[in-house]
């Protein structure tokens, strides 16, 4: 049997354990005191668990006898009596406070205060109000794991769908939106700006059969290798007719069909013969490509290694990078022919890339200085349209594949390119007014400047990348 009775004011303390007697003390006083509230029928209090940093809990449930009463108490004596637990403890309490209804109760009995499992905090709806924690917790079906982890993504009006829309079409929106302090509709720039990237790398560098090539048909990939193989042996046979054109060999040397006598005058001690036999299993054993050495003699090759010259260079640079620390270097890159450093370099652009930030944002704030924005709001601008790059190139390089992978003409990609190519540029200049709230005037100078500073940055950072991934070797 359930009774009728109106709302049920509760209000659960956290305080600290050096001060839980005294508390004690005086919320027994102050139950007396609500008591002779008028509206309040009865009023109790009990102690619950613990929060989870030890600190004790009190709880107080106060019942008014309707709705009426207990609105006219939140107009009335609700602050004179908060501010005394305020006069007398200062911050050395907590509290939250939710009000009950009938359907709270079962049996004339108030069922037990749900706590928030992730914060401690007492529960009066389906999600914490102090972490935001939804208050189910038991998964129910492998359905619900997959909506969790893809909701945003299916869900067309998510958060996800929500920022990368404006991001694409409206330039400047997602920062002008935030920094007025609209912020909750849209994932967080930083989020944004590392899932766009690390897409973008996906997207752009990332080949399923080098990675995974055991999942492979082995025919397949033959077949694959065949087609580079030949388009290699075609570009060397082209090699080597110009060779024989210009009279550095013979057409017997070069291995291919006999072509008119190379024209007199070339001496037949100033070239060596190439052993094509040795160029057809590189050919075969490298499809990436092939080497022609042509020697003067009994000479030894020389490396450009030994050529380098760092006497220009600053006196900073020249300290670190002395001519032996250069040569090592140069040849552990051209040992592979680079690969090793490419590899390297692709690992080392992310982290430049997030280091190109705050210098561009350090540009930003020059180019505004009576914009009264802070440096962290200029980094945001940043942020939002580096994110922006990731996600248009990442688009583009899709569509591109696209177009080969139906076979669609060339033509079609072209036209992509340079519209991306176009878009880029005005993208940043449109988002530079709306953010900055300036005219055309006064944007367009600033935007000029500001693209120099991004070319000087890139090339500064990726050259500084570049001698990394080289020591890195």
């Amino acid at each position: 049997m359930t009774d009728n009775f109106g709302p049920v004011y509760e209000v659960t303390h956290t305080v600290d354990q050096e001060i839980a007697e005294e508390f004690d003390t005086w919320l027994s006083q102050h139950i007396e005191e609500m008591l002779s509230i008028e509206g309040i029928s009865r009023a109790g209090s009990f102690t619950t668990d613990d929060h989870e940093d030890g600190r004790p809990r009190r709880v107080s449930q106060y019942f008014f006898d309707t709705d009426l009463d207990l609105e006219n108490y939140f107009a009335g004596p609700a602050e004179v009596m908060r501010q005394s637990a305020a006069d007398l403890f200062g911050g050395r309490f907590e509290v939250s406070r939710r009000v009950l209804r009938e359907n709270e109760f079962v049996d004339g009995m108030l069922k037990p205060a749900e706590m928030c499992l992730n914060c401690g905090t007492t529960l009066s709806g389906q999600y914490c109000g102090n972490c935001g924690q939804r208050a189910q917790t038991r998964l129910i079906s492998i359905w619900q794991l997959l909506r969790e982890a893809f909701g945003d993504l299916l869900e067309l009006d998510s958060r996800l769908w929500r920022t990368l829309i404006p991001l694409t079409i409206r330039p400047g929106k997602l920062t002008r939106d935030y920094l007025e302090g609209r912020r909750a509709r849209f994932m967080p720039p930083f989020r944004t700006y590392l899932v766009l990237s690390i897409i973008f790398f996906l997207v752009a560098f990332f080949d399923p059969r080098e990675e995974f090539g055991i999942f492979f048909d082995d025919e397949v990939v033959a077949e694959e290798q065949d087609e580079q193989r030949s388009e290699v042996e075609e570009i060397r046979d082209d090699v080597m007719r110009d060779l024989v054109e210009e009279g550095v060999l013979t057409a017997e040397q070069a291995g291919i069909a006999a072509e008119p006598e190379q024209p007199p005058g070339i001496a037949s001690n100033q070239v060596t013969t190439v052993d094509t036999d040795d160029v057809e299993n590189d050919s075969e054993e490298d499809v990436d490509g092939f080497n022609i050495q042509i020697r003067d003699g009994d000479a030894e090759p020389t490396s450009d290694c030994d050529d380098i010259d760092t006497e220009d260079w600053p006196p900073w640079l020249e300290k670190r990078l002395t001519p032996e620390r250069v040569k090592i270097m140069c040849e552990r890159v051209i040992a592979d022919d680079g690969k090793a450093w490419g590899s390297k370099l692709l690992d080392n652009i992310p982290a430049a890339l997030i280091a190109l930030l705050p210098i561009m944002a350090v540009v930003l704030k020059a180019l505004y200085p009576l914009s009264k924005r802070y440096y962290v709001e200029h980094v945001l601008f940043v942020v939002h349209y580096h994110a922006f790059f990731f996600l248009i190139l990442s688009l583009q390089i899709m569509f591109g594949r696209l177009i080969a992978l139906f076979g669609l003409p060339g033509f079609f990609s072209g036209i992509t390119t340079a519209a991306v190519s176009i878009y880029i540029p005005v993208y940043l200049a449109m988002a530079m007014r709306r953010v900055y709230g300036q005219g055309w005037l006064a944007t367009i100078p600033k935007y000029f400047i500001l693209s120099i500073a991004y070319m000087i940055g890139m090339a500064g950072i990726l050259a500084v990348t570049a001698l990394i991934a080289a020591f890195s070797i």
